[in-house]
């Protein structure tokens, strides 16, 4: 089933002010509380777009999506995570 514009346009709103806000959050650890924290909250994060490949794998997306941009994403952040505990 198609999605909706105005469906559409709402999830993406959504979508990025939770990309926003994770974003401002890792800054603000990164100022106030350090690496170690930072790694944890990086750990934490990575079910984000683990669930969105689950999700665009479940609503009919294609594994191109779901794989080449949110399971990628996920590997960053935790290579990320993985980085910021090594230091």
């Amino acid at each position: 089933m198609p999605a909706k514009p105005d469906g559409d346009a709402a999830y993406l709103t959504i979508k990025g002010l939770r990309d926003g806000t994770f974003g401002l959050l890792v800054l603000a650890l990164l100022a106030f509380a350090g690496a170690r924290a930072e790694a944890w909250f990086m750990l934490a994060v990575a079910i984000v777009p683990l669930g969105d490949t689950l999700t665009v794998l479940r609503h009919g997306g294609t594994k191109a999506v779901a794989f080449g941009i949110h399971f990628a994403t996920a590997v960053v952040v935790l290579i990320s995570a993985a980085l910021l505990f090594a230091v």
